[in-house]
């Protein structure tokens, strides 16, 4: 839902709408509507401006966190090992999952004192990937401010809804 959360744009509208943010890394999203029901994922990497790789999938019944966390997983699963990049997700949820909580799960056996962990299937194996990848740093970036190639992410995320 690029730009205006009412209206869906599809990537070539978003890139010639919007000019503002990075215009370098690996910008992800995920879309759920309604949320849980079908949703999309999607990610561009992008390198000064230009597109060097970009990917999209759906699922017919799943949940807005799960194509947030899909997103980062296929973009992580993508880059090299040795990459160094600066990953953007709009989902603050995902951000500090993986950024701070992760590695506390992780040392108590994957578990929270306050209860289960929300799928921990895709937790385990976004955090395994971050891991493997140590020189890529995941950011979050504010969602429908405009910012071009976060934008053109939510695009491919929600192309599974044209």
């Amino acid at each position: 839902m690029a730009g205006n959360r009412g209206e869906l744009l599809n990537p070539e509208e978003v890139l010639a709408r919007y000019t503002r943010g990075p215009d370098t890394g690996v910008f992800t999203d995920g879309s759920c509507d309604p949320n849980p029901g079908p949703g999309g994922w999607g990610f561009v990497w992008v390198d000064a401006g230009q597109i060097v790789e970009e990917r999209h999938g759906a699922d017919p019944s799943t949940t807005n966190n799960r194509m947030e966390l899909t997103a980062l997983i296929e973009a992580y699963d993508f880059l090299p090992v040795d990459a160094e990049v600066t990953v953007y997700s709009d989902s603050q949820l995902c951000v500090n999952t993986v950024n701070q909580r992760a590695a506390g799960w992780e040392k108590r056996g994957w578990k929270r004192k306050s209860g289960p962990i929300k799928n921990l299937d895709l937790v385990q194996r976004l955090y395994a990937l971050s891991q493997e990848r140590p020189r890529v740093q995941l950011e979050w970036i504010r969602a429908h401010d405009g910012s071009r190639w976060n934008e053109y992410a939510d695009a491919l995320a929600s192309s599974y809804q044209r």
